[in-house]
């Protein structure tokens, strides 16, 4: 390793950084989501998240740096946590022998979460059409009733949502 690879100072950053701040950051996580385990993971994952972005000199206030990444991985975390939540809450009702096996369940619930994503940053009427329509089946007409637009309006939310989830997917 030559005299003037950036590693070994990188490291040496990378490792003052963590070692001054994962025990804030980790308290500041799991006051806010009240679990202990959860908070831990999101920790390692900002840091995975900062080792990956830039250049650990470079970062002039590193609470609050690191408190962004691990704010936008908590709401992340959580809306998981309420898919996942929704979703067993409806197989709940479903009579046993409907319900699915663990593998489907588990895909399922990637799919979901991959919908989520590709749904993320659509304004809520644009989501809950296109939900509306893919999940429960409803006509446009009785879309445009349920949030009290057009369906001309309908057409354009559903178009927008298609189209934001054909450029996530490409």
């Amino acid at each position: 390793m030559a005299a003037s690879d950036p590693t070994p100072q990188y490291s040496d950053s990378l490792h003052t950084l963590y070692l001054d701040h994962q025990g804030w950051l980790q308290g500041w996580l799991r006051k806010k989501i009240g679990c202990a385990f959860d908070a831990a993971d999101l920790v390692q994952d900002t840091y995975l998240r900062v080792l990956t972005r830039r250049d650990v000199a470079e970062i002039r206030e590193p609470r609050s740096y690191l408190a962004t990444i691990a704010h936008g991985l908590m709401v992340n975390h959580l809306r998981r946590k309420d898919l996942e939540r929704a979703y067993l809450e409806t197989l709940s009702h479903l009579p046993s022998a409907q319900s699915p096996s663990p593998e489907v369940r588990a895909l399922a619930l990637e799919a979901l979460f991959e919908i989520d994503v590709m749904l993320d940053g659509l304004p809520a009427p644009v989501r809950r059409a296109f939900l509306l329509c893919q999940m429960e089946g409803l006509t446009h007409a009785e879309i445009a009733t349920a949030l009290r637009v057009s369906v001309a309006s309908v057409r354009l939310y559903i178009a927008r949502a298609l189209r934001q989830c054909l450029d996530l997917a490409a």
